[in-house]
């Protein structure tokens, strides 16, 4: 596989290589566990292919950073390879179902004949925040049983690993307590690893700008702005921004079921729906780069400029087209902009 691949050329270098090989990892805001929950929230029913009932033995992120520490601190382990698993081995039908019994959903699980990981990566990809690309090489990884060889990882690390149920409950706390440090979306999509900067290209041709005054405090809006996308999604014509999310999800792209990080705060490179923060000037300005598919390139910006009386709140779309299929594609939406942001405007406003 490739994660072989990477730990054979590793090996190749002057520095010792120590080799840890896990299965499914649980932890809030992992790919897998997002997979696993949004399956079981959004679908009553699952049609499973064959290789759903294959084996595997996950093991929670809590375990992983303890023994990723541990063989740092032991002289011996260097050069060494070690299966690592939780205490829990299962299909992946029972994990569905044991996440089913955690959120008290009733699912119906329906063996079938197909088994193209493809199809049912695709088909996931559009009920859960995951891409299609992710989905589909995870899919693919579980037609092979993925259960430890070995124990000698615990004859040099002596602890019990939490069991299946207990990482998923771990990995739902902390997203209850709005605490998930990294998540799966902090990685850049395919072909936005180099991504253009408003800043490093010239005044993109299409702009379009709505500007609102207000007598609210300049950090009051700034707090609204910087809590788009998430709970309460856009504030208002919610429907067109999942509308949008939706087409590009039909298209192989990011759509809007990413959702964020966190509920509360936002940092640089943090994901709102399908964009990514680019900039961030605390009370003052807020830029979003697109990472859905689209003839081009686009971002949103947000400002709040202080005035004599009144503190000026804006938000600006910008974008660089691609060729005409570019340039109508901005004249199609660009009526939607009106109604998008003057709603939007008025509802940050109102917040603040």
């Amino acid at each position: 596989t490739s994660r072989l691949k990477v730990s054979e050329e590793l090996a190749k270098g002057t520095v010792p290589v120590t080799t840890l090989r896990a299965a499914i990892i649980i932890g809030s805001g992992s790919a897998s566990f997002e997979i696993l929950k949004h399956l079981v929230k959004n679908s009553p029913f699952l049609l499973l292919p064959k290789w759903a009932y294959t084996n595997c033995q996950p093991i929670s992120i809590r375990d992983i950073i303890k023994y990723l520490i541990g063989v740092m601190e032991i002289t011996k382990t260097k050069g060494k390879t070690y299966d690592i698993g939780g205490a829990t081995t299962l299909s992946y039908v029972e994990m569905l179902k044991v996440f089913s019994g955690i959120l008290n959903k009733k699912n119906l699980y329906v063996k079938t004949f197909l088994s193209n990981y493809t199809f049912y990566g695709y088909v996931a990809s559009l009920l859960t925040p995951v891409p299609a690309q992710i989905v589909m090489a995870l899919f693919e990884s579980a037609k092979n049983e993925v259960v430890c060889l070995n124990n000698d990882i615990k004859e040099v690390l002596k602890f019990q690993p939490l069991s299946y149920q207990e990482a998923i409950v771990n990995a739902l706390d902390r997203e209850e307590q709005d605490k998930i440090s990294t998540r799966w979306s902090d990685a850049y999509p395919p072909a936005h690893e180099l991504a253009i900067k408003l800043h490093e290209i010239n005044r993109p041709e299409y702009i379009s700008t709505h500007t609102l005054a207000t007598n609210k405090l300049p950090e009051n809006l700034f707090k609204s702005i910087c809590k788009v996308g998430g709970k309460d999604g856009w504030f208002n014509n919610n429907w067109m921004w999942r509308m949008r999310g939706m087409i590009d999800r039909v298209l192989m792209g990011v759509g809007t079921s990413r959702g964020r990080k966190s509920q509360s705060c936002l940092k640089l490179n943090d994901v709102i729906g399908f964009w990514r923060v680019e900039d961030l000037e605390e009370n003052r300005k807020l830029l979003l780069r697109a990472e859905m598919k689209l003839p081009g390139r686009a971002w949103l910006e947000f400002n709040v400029n202080p005035a004599m009386k009144e503190n000026i709140l804006s938000v600006t779309a910008y974008f660089e087209h691609r060729g005409l299929w570019g340039r109508i594609y901005w004249y199609i939406f660009v009526p939607f902009h009106a109604i998008l942001f003057k709603n939007l405007l008025k509802a940050i406003a109102e917040r603040s």
